[in-house]
C-alpha cells in the first residue's frame, strides 16, 4: 500500500501543507486522516491486504500530524461503541438455548435433553446416560457418524420407557472404528439464564441453566 502523498490527499479533496504554513494549519485533521485511512482500506487489493507493519506505519504518520491523545480518544470511543453493540446482542441470548461444552446437567429430563458429540473420525457412536448414583440409565445409539459436531436427543426415559425424575445426569459418548473405541467430547444444550459483563469490558459470561457458566466464545450453537 502506498504512503500518504499530496496527490492522494488531492484525490480526496484534501489539502497538504508545507513547513511554511502556520502551526495551526500544518496538521492533517483527525477526520481527514480517518477518511483517508478508511478509503485506503476500502480500495486495497483483497489478495494483498495491508500488512500490520504498514497499518502501524499509517498510524505513525498520523501521530506526526495530529495529537496522539485525540487518536487514543477516538479509538477508545470506537471500541466502546463496538463493545456496547456486542453486549446488547449477548443480552438477547437470555432465555434462548445454547450448546456449550459439558457432560453433566442438573435437569428435569422429562421434556428431553439435547446435546452434541464432537466426532474426530468416522465411527459408530453411542451416547450413554448415567444418573447421579452412577447407574446407567440409557444408551443412545447414533449409528455411523462422520467427523464433526453431531447432535443427539435423549427423551428423558430409561431403557424400560420410564420417565426419569429431576436430578444430575452425566452424558458420555464413545466412537468405535476398526475395533478401537475412544471417548468423545460432549456438548449440552440448555437455556441461558443471564449474561454478565467482565470488569475489563472484554468478556461476556453466560450462565447456562443446569450446566454452569461459560465464556461467550465457548458457545458452539445457538438455538
Amino acid at each position: 500500500m502506498s504512503a500518504i502523498t499530496a496527490e492522494t490527499l488531492a484525490a480526496l479533496g484534501l489539502k497538504s501543507h508545507d513547513g511554511k504554513s502556520e502551526k495551526k494549519t500544518d496538521r492533517l485533521g483527525q477526520t481527514e486522516f480517518l477518511k483517508l485511512m478508511i478509503t485506503q482500506l476500502e480500495n486495497q487489493d483483497p489478495f494483498k491486504p495491508m500488512e500490520s507493519g504498514e497499518f502501524l506505519g499509517q498510524l505513525a504518520q498520523f501521530a506526526t500530524v495530529t495529537g496522539i491523545e485525540d487518536l487514543q480518544k477516538s479509538f477508545k470511543q470506537f471500541g466502546q461503541t463496538i463493545y456496547s453493540g456486542q453486549t446488547l446482542q449477548a443480552a438477547g441470548l437470555v432465555d434462548r438455548h445454547v450448546m456449550v461444552p459439558g457432560d453433566m446437567m442438573l435437569t428435569d429430563p422429562s421434556p428431553g435433553v439435547n446435546g452434541g458429540v464432537q466426532v474426530a473420525a468416522s465411527g459408530d457412536v453411542t451416547v450413554s446416560v448415567y444418573n447421579q448414583s452412577g447407574q446407567l440409565v440409557r444408551r443412545i445409539p447414533m449409528g455411523t457418524q462422520e467427523a464433526g459436531l453431531r447432535e443427539f436427543h435423549w427423551d428423558g426415559r430409561d431403557a424400560n420407557g420410564a420417565v426419569m425424575p429431576p436430578g444430575i445426569y452425566e452424558f458420555r459418548a464413545e466412537a468405535t472404528s476398526a475395533g478401537r473405541t475412544e471417548a468423545l467430547d460432549m456438548y449440552l444444550s440448555a437455556r441461558v439464564e443471564s449474561v454478565s459483563v467482565g470488569e475489563n469490558q472484554g468478556s461476556l459470561t453466560l450462565r447456562v441453566e443446569g450446566v454452569g457458566e461459560f465464556d461467550f466464545s465457548k458457545v458452539r450453537q445457538i438455538g
